[in-house]
Parts: C-alpha cells; structure tokens; sequence
C-alpha cells in the first residue's frame, strides 16, 4: 500500500495540522450521521495533539464519542493510564462534553469476565470509526500489537472488538482492539516523531515477517491507506 507521507519542521505544526485533518473527518461523521466516533493512542508522542484538538470549538463535541485504541490494565489513577493522558490532555475546554468509552474495565486482570465487560461498553460507539490515530514503538509495534505477545496472531486477525495480550516488552497486561477492528475506519493515521522512529518506520516497511514488526500488518495491508504525520 501507498502510504501517504506528511512531514513537518516542528512538533507543533504536526499537531495543528493533524487536528485539522481529524476534525475534517469528524465534521464529515457528524454531518452524515449526527455522530462521530476517534480511536486515539496513548504514549507520550500525541500529548500536543490532544492538546490542540481539545481546544478546538467548531466541532460538536456533545455527539462524539472518544476511546483508545489500547490500554494498559491499570486504574485512570495511574500514571501509566492511557484514559488518564486523554482525559487530561484532549477531553478538557470545548471536548470535556465528549463521551468516553474507557478499555479498563476494573478487574484485577483481562481475563475472560473483563474483556466481556470492556466489549459491552463497546456498545456505545458509532461505528465505523471517522478516524483513527496510531503510534508506532521503537520495536515496531502499534496498538499492544507487540513482538512476541500471547495473543498477537488473534489480535491481527480476530474480529474482536478487543483482546487481551501479554508481552515482554508490553510492561503491564494489555487490552488492544483487534486490527480488524481497527480498520473499520473511514481515516487511518500513523503519527510519529523523531529520526529514531523514522528508521524503524523504513525498516517496517522493508520486506519482513509480520511478528518481529507488527506494525507491518497495518502497512501492508489494503483496506484502508495510512496517512503518515511525522516530525524530527
């Protein structure tokens, strides 16, 4: 797949430029269907796009619904929550009205009765995604989509919505929407920063097997085009 590439000199105009472009596909979801529904990531990378989307008071934030792509199993009072980033960084001035549909579901692991319980809230969401935002790690994984996880092969290929997935360099326990899922979009972005990220974003997109990158699923695949933002 073609990867549409966008670059920027600064951390600060990648951001304003990619609120542009998802409020562009929320505004569209909201005029189609009175609703719109963004899939964002965690990580400290979209801190200022959170910032600067949240700010924003020509969307209609009363009818959007907000989740993440994936989670740590960890309370919002953690400082590894990636609900906690959100809520503090996006869901503040014009977009605290926003729902938000956490993937913690508070029991003490993703087993079988928390994932039943994180899917249900699920329900909620309008479906398909107006856009969803990605990050990539330093050992090419994106969503929990990490090298070596329990579940990988069902996360990249189960219809979901979500999955538990263990990995060694995942930290805690994780819960991720599967790809499938995520591809049910109507925008796809990649956004990452710096040169460290660019060279594993060249070595992603280099023939190789899917497992030791599983950001390659999402770069190989021809459901919907990526749309790259990345700044040094």
């Amino acid at each position: 797949m073609t990867i549409e590439r966008n670059v920027f000199s600064t951390k600060d105009r990648l951001a304003e430029a990619l609120a542009d472009a998802v409020a562009q596909n929320l505004n569209a979801g909201l005029d189609q269907r009175g609703v719109a529904s963004l899939a964002v990531s965690g990580g400290s990378t979209p801190r200022r796009f959170f910032q600067v989307l949240g700010a924003r008071d020509d969307l209609d934030w009363e009818n959007i619904a907000v989740t993440l792509v994936d989670e740590r199993w960890v309370d919002e009072n953690s400082e590894r929550s990636n609900a906690r980033l959100v809520k503090e960084n996006l869901l503040a001035g014009p977009a605290s009205v926003a729902a938000f549909v956490p993937l913690y579901a508070g029991t003490p692991e993703p087993d079988a009765a928390g994932i039943a319980k994180s899917n249900a809230a699920l329900d909620c969401l309008p479906m398909p995604f107006d856009a969803v935002i990605l990050g990539m790690g330093n050992d090419g994984h994106t969503a929990s989509f990490f090298p070596g996880g329990d579940t990988l092969q069902g996360a990249l290929n189960a219809e979901g919505p979500l999955i538990a997935i263990n990995a060694p360099g995942a930290g805690e326990p994780r819960v991720t929407f599967t790809l499938p899922r995520l591809l049910d979009t109507r925008a796809l972005y990649l956004h990452i920063e710096g040169d460290e990220k660019a060279q594993v974003l060249d070595k992603a997109l280099q023939t190789g097997p899917v497992e030791s990158m599983p950001v390659r699923a999402v770069l190989s695949q021809n459901h919907i085009p990526v749309s790259l933002f990345w700044c040094p």
